[in-house]
């Protein structure tokens, strides 16, 4: 009887020092995809891009800049030969194969290398662009984007 009462008083205190028995869980997806859909990264108008270090990347699209976080180091990206190539995930393939928004799915790697999983893409301004850009350690253009997905 004594380890009850010295339980419900051990608990009472924790609830009135506003310290919670279970875990804190989030209700906060891991991926904030771009919305709307246009506002998107599309990769068939990438006029330049950067590989900034190993998990972050940034591509131009005419007047439009956008930040590529990866969610793991993928050295190798951005390797001859030249060129990074974008997949959307396979449920949005067949309505936005051109649209990368940082959804859960999406990869981006270079020819002959394995996939890197994008973990977001925001939109940056051009100072920011401009700025991660004096850092890239390789870049190319979107004439090195494949034409087809």
């Amino acid at each position: 009887m004594k380890s009850i009462v010295t339980a419900l008083s051990l608990l009472a205190f924790a609830c009135a020092s506003g310290v919670s028995a279970a875990p804190a869980t989030s209700h906060d997806p891991a991926y904030h995809p771009l919305r709307p859909v246009s506002s998107c990264l599309q990769t068939d108008r990438i006029n330049e891009w950067y590989i900034v270090d190993a998990r972050t990347a940034i591509v131009r699209t005419g007047p439009d800049r956008f930040l590529v976080k990866l969610q793991s180091d993928c050295p190798r990206l951005g390797y001859p030969p030249k060129g990074l190539i974008f997949h959307s995930n396979p449920a949005n393939q067949a309505v936005m194969p051109w649209r990368i928004c940082g959804e859960v799915g999406e990869t981006v790697r270079s020819r002959n290398q394995p996939p890197c999983a994008i973990q977001s893409v925001s939109k940056i301004d051009k100072a920011e662009f401009d700025r991660l850009r004096k850092h890239a350690v390789r870049h190319g253009t979107g004439a090195n984007q494949p034409s087809k997905p």
